[in-house]
C-alpha cells in the first residue's frame, strides 16, 4: 500500500495511527471499516461511506455530494489515500469544511469563482499545518516572528520552544502528498490555535481530539478566511531536516521575508 511512503517521517505523526489501524488489503474497504468502527458520519448525521470516484454524478459538485450523501468518492492514488486518513483522523474539522463547502455551494451554485469562503476551505483542506501553541507571551512573540517572516528568530533562535510550547500538526492532504518527495520549498498554509497548558500534559491521543473539537467549534463559529494563515516551509520545523543550521534559514528562495504592506 503506496510503499514510497516513509511513516518515519515526523509530517506523517498526525494520521499515523489511522495508517497503522487499517486492515490488509485494498484502502477503499479499509476505510470503510474503519469509519463504521469509529462512527464517522457528515454533518447531517449520515453514517460516512468511501466510494469509488465514478460513484459522483455527472454535474454534481464534490462537496455537496459528501453533504448529501455521507460518500466520500475516492481515487485509488495517494491525494485520496491521504484525504481518507485526515478524515480518520480530524473527522469533525472535515466535518465541518465540508458543511461549509456544501452551504456555499446551495447558496451560490458551483460558480467559476468559489467566493473566499470557500477559497479558504479548499486552501484548508488541501494544504493546512495546525500550529498550536502554548497561550503566553512567549508562544504570542513565536507566532509575531512566524507572522513576520523572521524565520530565524521563530525557527532556529526559538527551535526549543517546538514540541514543547508548541506543535505542527499537518492537516492538509495534497500537502503531505507532496512530502512524499520532500523539498525544502514545500509550505503549508498554517492556521494559529492557542492552547493553555494543560494541553500539552495530554498524551497524544487527547491532543488530537482536542484539536479536532477546538478547530471545528472555530469553523461553525467564525467560518474561514484566507488572512486567518501564515505560510511555514515546513521542513523548517526543528528536527524535521537534517542540518537545520543557522545558514538554513537564510536561504532566500524559501524563507523569503515579508512583502511590504501595499497602499493601494
Amino acid at each position: 500500500m503506496f510503499p514510497d511512503i516513509d511513516w518515519t517521517r515526523p509530517w506523517y505523526d498526525a494520521v499515523r495511527p489511522a495508517f497503522d489501524s487499517l486492515a490488509a488489503g485494498p484502502f477503499i474497504a479499509a476505510f470503510n471499516a474503519n469509519a463504521a468502527r469509529l462512527g464517522l458520519v457528515n454533518d447531517s448525521g449520515q453514517p460516512l461511506r468511501f466510494v469509488p470516484q465514478d460513484a459522483l454524478p455527472e454535474g454534481m459538485a464534490y462537496e455537496a455530494f459528501i453533504g448529501a450523501t455521507g460518500c466520500v468518492p475516492t481515487r485509488a492514488n495517494l491525494h485520496d489515500f491521504f484525504n481518507g486518513l485526515v478524515w480518520q483522523t480530524f473527522p469533525r474539522i472535515k466535518r465541518a469544511l465540508n458543511a461549509l463547502q456544501a452551504a456555499q455551494i446551495a447558496q451560490a451554485g458551483v460558480g467559476k469563482a468559489r467566493g473566499p469562503a470557500r477559497d479558504a476551505a479548499t486552501i484548508f483542506d488541501e494544504n493546512a499545518a495546525l500550529l498550536v501553541v502554548r497561550d503566553g507571551a512567549a508562544g504570542r512573540a513565536l507566532v509575531d516572528d512566524l507572522r513576520a517572516h523572521r524565520w530565524r528568530d521563530a525557527l532556529f533562535d526559538q527551535r526549543a520552544m517546538f514540541g514543547r510550547d508548541c506543535e505542527l500538526w499537518l492537516f492538509g492532504h495534497a500537502l503531505m502528498e507532496k512530502l512524499v518527495v520532500p523539498r525544502k520549498a514545500i509550505t503549508a498554509h498554517v492556521r494559529v490555535v492557542p492552547a493553555a497548558a494543560e494541553f500539552f500534559a495530554l498524551d497524544r491521543a487527547a491532543r488530537r481530539d482536542w484539536i479536532d473539537a477546538a478547530v471545528s467549534k472555530a469553523i461553525a463559529a467564525a467560518g474561514l478566511s484566507t488572512a486567518g494563515f501564515t505560510p511555514l516551509p515546513v521542513l523548517g520545523v526543528p528536527g524535521w531536516w537534517p542540518d537545520q543550521d543557522e545558514a538554513f534559514y537564510l536561504d532566500p528562495t524559501v524563507f523569503r521575508p515579508k512583502r511590504p504592506a501595499s497602499n493601494a
